[in-house]
């Protein structure tokens, strides 16, 4: 892989080692409404995901810091945050982001963080710099119930497609059933209980290989 040599030198940083300011956190939150309302089907929430489902999504997808994590639609970096806290180095997390502003910021937050702007649909191309990596774990923050369900399961199979074996994709969602349903000998489907410290409510759902 081209980019071996650069992510391996890379280390984790905590964001300076502090928690966003009061400052910062409306910020995030006018960054999300301001793109919510520009765009519902790349920002599918009004605020930035709470602190307890971040940490849900990462006991769930339990990574391996020895390898390599893919965000996908990481936004603020709520979920690159409890990676970091969870002790994955900033330079093992491939995070796909389509959107200008947050990728500029995950850029300035997470100096280590390896931010790839692309398609999240089409991870052929957006990870070609990454060509054989086998992920230990994949986060989405991504709005799946915002799009066809043809076009989610596309995107869920890709993932699933670049994982070590056994290895899971970690998605969370705000209705009441999964943006992709199991499919017998393909997909694996696994769900946790609501976590109401989030706004909205949210469900994380577990995808598998069987």
């Amino acid at each position: 892989m081209g980019d071996a040599s650069r992510m391996e030198r890379q280390t984790g940083t905590r964001m300076a080692g502090r928690s966003l300011s009061l400052a910062e956190l409306i910020r995030d939150e006018y960054r999300f409404v301001r793109g919510w309302v520009g765009n519902r089907k790349s920002i599918g929430a009004v605020s930035p995901s709470s602190r307890a489902l971040a940490r849900l999504m990462v006991k769930q997808a339990d990574p391996d810091p020895s390898g390599y994590t893919l965000e996908l639609g990481p936004g603020t970096g709520v979920f690159t945050q409890a990676l970091i806290d969870a002790g994955i180095p900033a330079g093992r997390i491939i995070a796909v982001e389509h959107n200008d502003e947050f990728c500029r910021l995950l850029a300035k937050r997470f100096p280590a963080l390896n931010v790839v702007q692309g398609d999240a649909f089409d991870l052929d191309k957006t990870l070609a710099a990454y060509n054989g990596t086998r992920f230990s774990a994949a986060l989405s923050g991504l709005p799946l119930l915002s799009f066809p369900k043809p076009l989610r399961l596309k995107c869920v199979e890709a993932v699933l497609d670049r994982l070590a074996p056994g290895r899971g994709m970690i998605q969370f969602s705000y209705g009441p059933n999964g943006p992709v349903e199991a499919i017998r000998g393909r997909i694996a489907v696994t769900k946790s209980k609501w976590v109401l410290m989030n706004l909205p409510p949210a469900r994380v759902w577990t995808y598998r290989r069987p």
